[in-house]
């Protein structure tokens, strides 16, 4: 590396630099020996503060990194080779949460059939403390209208009743020894359509956080295009499109299956 900063010290232009900055004399009490002039002279003469100063400068400006040249010989900035997958996989990762949150929404919403999920948003006070059903008691399903509540600690049964009776659900859980027993009333036609409003805004909801996730890719790709060949970037950016039609079919059919629920409830 450091034959690389003589060269670069030494070529043409900057020699006659540090040839001109010798000839014009300096001070004795500003000369620095370093290993640099060592190894550049034979003879021993200093160099003067200018003129090392000028070697110590080139190597600094050689340390930032090279600017590279296109076949039209367009100055651009070389490009980590794995920017593209990882605007990719940010892309994703968002997609994926806002469908993780679309699942959430949904299972909140009570259709005809039980569903372990539609009580995890259930919020339960025991001991003065606020804690989701699901952390302290265990759902499951007895059949496709019937679910059992079992909490871990016999103690907070009543509290659990009390907390299941009073959410939106309208559940009516009756004790069953140490557990609940919920059973699924049939759905109204006005809960029905309620239900699939609800759904209709969770779905869109879900498409909205996907673009928005699709538009902060195409924003940082837009910031390569100086850097990255055309092809490249019309190639990830068509990656970037496709994950978003992928995603947002995804939603729109997880949304399609609860109506569905919903409907036959």
């Amino acid at each position: 590396m450091m034959s690389g900063y003589v060269r670069r010290a030494l070529s043409c232009r900057n020699f006659f630099m540090l040839w001109s900055s010798a000839r014009q004399g300096f001070d004795t009490t500003h000369i620095i020996r370093s290993p640099i002039n060592t190894q550049i002279f034979d003879n021993n003469r200093d160099l003067s503060v200018p003129a090392a100063n000028f070697i110590i400068e080139s190597r600094r400006s050689f340390a930032k990194g090279r600017r590279l040249k296109d076949e039209a010989g367009v100055s651009t900035i070389e490009v980590p080779p794995n920017v593209g997958p990882n605007i990719k996989a940010s892309a994703m990762s968002q997609m994926e949460a806002a469908m993780a949150a679309l699942s959430t929404e949904l299972s909140k919403l009570r259709t005809g059939r039980a569903s372990p999920g539609m009580l995890d948003h259930i919020i339960v006070e025991t001991g003065g403390i606020k804690m989701p059903l699901n952390r302290i008691a265990v759902v499951s399903v007895m059949d496709p209208k019937t679910l059992s509540v079992n909490p871990y600690d016999p103690e907070t049964l009543k509290q659990l009743e009390n907390a299941i009776v009073s959410s939106p659900l309208g559940l009516n859980p009756k004790a069953d020894g140490e557990r609940l027993i919920a059973v699924i009333p049939p759905l109204t036609k006005e809960h029905m359509q309620a239900m699939t409003k609800l759904v209709a805004k969770s779905c869109e909801d879900a498409r909205q956080s996907i673009r928005r996730a699709r538009q902060k890719a195409m924003d940082a790709i837009k910031k390569l295009y100086s850097s990255l060949p055309k092809d490249d970037i019309k190639r990830l950016e068509k990656e970037v499109d496709d994950l978003t039609k992928k995603f947002i079919k995804n939603a729109e059919d997880t949304c399609k299956a609860k109506e569905k629920e919903i409907s036959q409830g």
